[in-house]
């Protein structure tokens, strides 16, 4: 017995040495990037192209291997097929697999099937949202050491990735790294991933995504600095297909335009700056932005009220508007060469008068006021009468008008006529 209980004791401590090492064994395996390479890859393997069955294998993989610690070996692989060296290279010494982004075929239903796969991923493990994002920016900085076909198939993913909210719009902060605007990389690059971002959504969808980034009023920086102009852009990327963006970036540099004309303007307002100063810097302005004289009236027109305050009591606000726009009538007909601006500064004195209560009353004073002072002509007032005014309080201030346009109906003699029944 004794003999046979001495047998039995060193066994234990071996038994459970053997159950500790294994447990190291998979420990090592687990937390290994070139073992966890090899899970990977082998599984991926296995699966072959079927991308289902790609999704499936990392739904069920992410339970066993440590996607957290490695979601960036696990990225690369899903991207390029193994793990990337700096500057975007395939390690020659490792394993690799051709089921990734970079070994499938160019065209956007691939893309897009691809996308689900990281789509299903990152929902599946929410934990990996933050180093997908990242994986991303590394790769974008990657550029230049992958081909085009790979680059062409990144874009597109990216394009679609960005349409359906997994990926934000911040990682396009990577393409304006100095090298790959330098070298074309970053322009070529956006021509594919705006392409397949618009197709998946609209323009319009694809600007809000930009403005919520601060990124709306950047896209320029896809070329160097001497090439940053609307110009450029524009007709780089309407020969490449995308004139919706081209037509979105000249809009964005020209509200840009118009708030620093605005702020400027209100500026040399206050300072009072004279007149003819302040007339060939809006004319400058206007060349430089390729600003509408329309534009330019709506602009001074809101400068111009925005610098009194005005008394909140109607009897008394048209008599202190009437002052006030005489002043600066001369800087108004400066930019009412146009019938087209006559017609947009009345439309903008509408919507003044019913925005402003107390102003209802004042819209026929303004009105003669600026005809007297021929910022504003009989043509255009006769067809906002007849039927170009705004719907606002159209009966009242058509109803305000209708001697006046009687008046000019009937007038032959122009201003030596203006008299009683227009006053």
């Amino acid at each position: 017995r004794v003999s046979f209980m001495n047998n039995q004791k060193p066994q234990k401590p071996t038994l459970s040495g053997q159950r500790f090492k294994t447990r190291k064994r998979d420990e090592k395996e687990r937390f290994d990037p070139t073992q966890f390479q090899d899970c990977i890859i082998q599984g991926l393997t296995e699966t072959g192209t079927d991308l289902e069955a790609v999704a499936k294998f990392l739904d069920a993989s992410g339970a066993k291997l440590d996607y957290r610690r490695y979601a960036e070996t696990l990225f690369d692989i899903l991207v390029a097929g193994g793990m990337l060296a700096p500057g975007g290279t395939l390690a020659d010494d490792m394993t690799r697999t051709n089921v990734c982004v970079f070994a499938a075929q160019e065209d956007l239903e691939t893309m897009q099937a691809f996308a689900q796969v990281f789509n299903k991923l990152i929902r599946r493990y929410k934990y990996l949202e933050k180093g997908f994002e990242d994986e991303v920016k590394k790769l974008l900085l990657f550029l230049k050491g992958f081909s085009e076909s790979e680059r062409n198939k990144l874009a597109m993913l990216t394009g679609i990735l960005l349409a359906n909210g997994t990926l934000n719009a911040s990682i396009l902060n990577s393409l304006y790294n100095e090298n790959l605007v330098k070298e074309g990389v970053s322009a070529a690059f956006a021509v594919k991933l705006f392409k397949s971002w618009i197709n998946e959504k609209d323009i319009n969808a694809v600007a809000v995504s930009l403005r919520k980034v601060n990124m709306d009023n950047r896209l320029m920086e896809l070329f160097p600095a001497n090439k940053q102009s609307v110009e450029h852009f524009s007709k780089y990327f309407t020969e490449a297909g995308l004139k919706e963006l081209s037509e979105y970036v000249r809009n964005q540099q020209t509200i840009g335009a118009r708030k620093e004309l605005q702020k400027e303007l209100q500026e040399q307002m206050s300072r009072g700056d004279p007149f003819k100063d302040i007339i060939l810097y809006v004319k400058e302005e206007m060349k430089k932005n390729n600003i509408s004289e329309q534009t330019v009236v709506a602009i001074i027109w809101s400068s111009v009220m925005s610098t009194v305050e005005w008394n909140k009591k109607e009897e008394l606000v048209a008599e202190q508007a009437i002052k006030h726009l005489k002043q600066y009538s001369p800087l108004l007909a400066a930019f009412t060469t146009q019938g087209q601006s006559e017609l947009t500064l009345l439309l903008k004195i509408q919507e003044y008068c019913y925005d402003n209560i107390h102003f209802m009353k004042a819209f026929q004073k303004i009105v003669v006021l600026f005809y007297k002072a021929e910022v504003l002509s009989e043509e255009p007032i006769l067809k906002w009468y007849k039927d170009a005014h705004l719907a606002k309080g159209k009966s009242v201030f058509l109803e305000q008008m209708k001697k006046f346009v009687e008046w000019l109906k009937n007038a032959e003699e122009g201003n030596q006529q203006l008299g009683s029944p227009v006053e």
